[in-house]
């Protein structure tokens, strides 16, 4: 296998592919395409280091190939330069638009084509290595982040009662209905992690409260309900936005439908839309889980609670919304339940 670069001139002259095989041949490696249509059969099968491409061809002419190359995500990252007659400063000009990085008239001088083609393929390996360092660092801080929030989730329910998977099944349940109203998958994603840091701010509830075998007391309440406000606080303290997210939800999703809720009294549609979703999945996971002061709820109660307390508690559209995808969420709690009894 040749270590040579490899340059695809594509030209319906064979004279003029003759002419540039003569001035890079030995140093490269030269595939030819006397067609735009016979280059797209050529890429379909290898990936040249760059394309030199003329403008004026039968067919397809060289700018609706550029265009063509720069959309499509296994060529869009190929230089493209443009050896072509055509000398005018709008040519040159519509050839950059359409995605190429350089222009070479002809005819071509040998020397100038030697030396564009060298800096090229340069800039496009200098690129190609700066693009993975990127993808290597962007992976490394998504992997930081993911273990922020699971820390962050897992503090926040430490010396709960609720179990670590609770805060997972709801935040998935979160995400599906979030898609289901129209959500989009990168945002729904992000929801779901967001959503299992709601509770961050239980960290600064005292146990005796948190762990109180019995109903709490007026004052014990107040205290309860700091926990929404305590964990904005902790939240925004990133401006990321997964973070700006998660600090809306633990803000606001003790907010009711009707204004009753907690802590400013928000109502309707006041209430941010990611913490109107988690609440419904939060009390909905919460009436059908086992707790140490309650039994299971089946789906029907727990849905005939949600029905009871739309317009109420709970966004009315979206309570039909999420018990219209209830197969697809009760396939999300039997995935996590079978986790649960793994642990």
């Amino acid at each position: 296998m040749s270590d040579k670069q490899s340059i695809l001139a594509v030209d319906d002259t064979p004279e003029n592919l003759q002419v540039l095989k003569g001035i890079l041949v030995p140093q490269y490696s030269i595939l030819a395409a006397i067609s735009g249509e016979a280059a797209l059969k050529i890429l379909s099968k290898t990936r040249p280091d760059l394309i030199l491409l003329d403008i004026m061809m039968s067919g397809m002419d060289g700018y609706e190939l550029c265009r063509i190359l720069k959309s499509r995500e296994d060529t869009a990252d190929i230089p493209v330069i443009f050896v072509s007659a055509m000398s005018e400063v709008k040519d040159e000009r519509q050839g950059f638009e359409v995605g190429a990085v350089d222009y070479i008239t002809k005819p071509v001088n040998a020397e100038l084509v030697r030396a564009r083609v060298k800096t090229h393929l340069m800039l496009a390996d200098q690129n190609r290595t700066f693009k993975l360092m990127v993808e290597e660092r962007t992976y490394e801080l998504e992997q930081t982040q993911r273990a922020a929030i699971k820390m962050l989730a897992e503090a926040g329910h430490y010396n709960d009662s609720d179990t670590g998977v609770h805060i997972w099944r709801m935040a998935s349940y979160s995400s599906a209905l979030a898609q289901a109203l129209g959500w989009t998958v990168e945002r729904s994603a992000m929801l779901e992690f967001s959503a299992a840091m709601h509770d961050t701010g239980k960290i600064g509830i005292p146990d005796s409260i948190l762990k109180a075998p019995r109903k709490l007391n007026e004052d014990e309440w107040e205290i309860m309900k700091t926990h929404s406000e305590i964990g904005y606080k902790i939240l925004r303290e990133s401006d990321t936005p997964i973070f700006e997210l998660a600090a809306t939800i633990a803000h606001y999703h003790h907010e009711k439908w009707d204004g009753s809720g907690y802590p400013d009294g928000l109502s309707g549609e006041s209430i941010p839309e990611c913490a109107r979703i988690v609440a419904i999945t939060d009390v909905f996971d919460a009436l059908t889980m086992l707790r140490p002061y309650k039994k299971v709820w089946s789906t029907e109660q727990a849905i005939a609670t949600l029905r009871e307390n739309a317009g109420k508690h709970f966004d009315p559209s979206m309570v039909e919304k999420f018990i219209s995808i209830m197969p697809d969420i009760l396939e999300l709690k039997e995935r996590w339940d079978a986790k649960e009894i793994s642990h």
